[in-house]
C-alpha cells in the first residue's frame, strides 16, 4: 500500500512539474514575443527572424523539468545520470565547434537591444566600409555599398569596431568644401563666392538656429583653415537634408565653384618646382 502511495506521489510530482514548466513557457514566449516585436519595428525586420530564441526557451525550460523529474525520483536518478553525462560531453563538442556562431548569435542580440543602427542607417564600419544597412541578422548585418554591392559583416566584428552612424538621431549632414587658393587671391571674394554657390543649389539648406538669424550670421560660413607654403586653405560649411544629398552637393559645388573662380580670376593653389641645375646644361 505505501509503495502505491509512493507511485501516486511521484506521478503528481511529475504532473505538477509538466504543468509549471508548460505554463512559465508561455509566460516567457509571451515576454520575448513582445519584446522582438518592439525591437523588430525599430530595426525593420521581420519579427518571425527571433522565432528560434522562443523555441530555444521552451526547450531550455522543458530540458530543466526533466532535469528535476529525474533527479527527484530515486528509480530514475541513476539513469539520469548517465544521461546527463551524455548530453554534457555532447554539449562540449557542440559548443566548442559552434563557439564562433554562438558569439555572432550574442552580438546580435547586443545589437538589437542597444540598437547602434538601423535598417536604412548609413553608417561606417572602422575605416573600411561604408554603406546603408540592408538587413540585420542574428549572425550578420548586410550593407549596401555605394557601388550596389553588398557586404556581409559577421556580428562579431561589428562589435569590436567603431561605428560612425550618419542617421542614428537625424538626417542632417554638414559637408566640408574644402579649397586651397593661391596666396595672391582674394579671400573675401573667394569666401563670398563659395557662399552664394551654396546658397543656389538646390539641395541646400539654411541650418541656422533663430538666435543666429537674429544676430545675422551667414547662411554659409567660409573659414580660412591655415597656409600652407604654396595655399590659403578655406572650408565651407554647408549643410543638406540626408548624407545621398549631400555627397551630391558637395561634388556640385567643387564644379561650379571651380567655374566661377575661372571666371572672377580667383586661381587654385599649384605646387610649385623648381629645379636647379648644378653644371650648365650643354647646348
Amino acid at each position: 500500500m505505501e509503495y502505491i502511495d509512493s507511485r501516486w506521489e511521484q506521478v503528481i510530482f511529475v504532473l505538477i512539474v509538466i504543468v509549471v514548466a508548460f505554463m512559465l513557457g508561455r509566460i516567457v514566449r509571451m515576454l520575448l514575443g513582445r519584446f522582438f516585436r518592439k525591437s523588430a519595428l525599430k530595426l525593420k525586420v521581420d519579427p518571425t527572424r527571433y522565432n528560434f530564441f522562443k523555441n530555444a526557451s521552451d526547450f531550455i525550460i522543458y530540458l530543466i523539468a526533466i532535469v528535476v523529474i529525474f533527479r527527484s525520483i530515486p528509480s530514475l536518478r541513476s539513469f539520469g545520470d548517465t544521461l546527463l553525462t551524455g548530453a554534457g560531453i555532447l554539449a562540449a563538442i557542440v559548443g566548442f565547434a559552434s563557439q564562433s556562431a554562438f558569439s555572432n548569435i550574442v552580438s546580435g542580440i547586443f545589437l538589437v537591444i542597444f540598437r547602434p543602427f538601423s535598417v536604412g542607417d548609413r553608417i561606417k564600419i572602422g575605416q573600411l566600409y561604408t554603406g546603408d544597412v540592408e538587413d540585420i541578422t542574428l549572425r550578420h548585418t548586410v550593407i549596401k555599398d555605394f557601388e550596389n554591392r553588398r557586404i556581409v559583416i559577421p556580428n562579431t566584428v561589428i562589435s569590436n569596431e567603431v561605428i560612425l552612424n550618419s542617421t542614428i538621431i537625424e538626417e542632417k549632414v554638414c559637408m566640408f568644401i574644402e579649397l586651397g587658393i593661391s596666396h595672391e587671391a582674394d579671400i573675401g571674394k573667394a569666401q563670398r563666392i563659395i557662399q552664394e554657390e551654396a546658397q543656389k543649389h538646390p539641395y541646400y539648406i539654411d541650418n541656422r538656429t533663430e538666435a543666429e538669424r537674429a544676430k545675422g550670421d551667414s547662411p554659409v560660413i567660409v573659414r580660412v583653415m591655415g597656409f600652407t607654403e604654396v595655399s590659403t586653405q578655406l572650408r565651407g560649411y554647408v549643410w543638406a537634408k540626408n548624407p545621398n544629398e549631400g555627397f551630391d552637393l558637395k561634388c556640385d559645388l567643387h564644379k561650379s565653384i571651380k567655374e566661377r573662380f575661372d571666371k572672377e580670376a580667383i586661381s587654385l593653389a599649384v605646387p610649385l618646382r623648381m629645379i636647379t641645375y648644378k653644371n650648365e646644361p650643354p647646348n
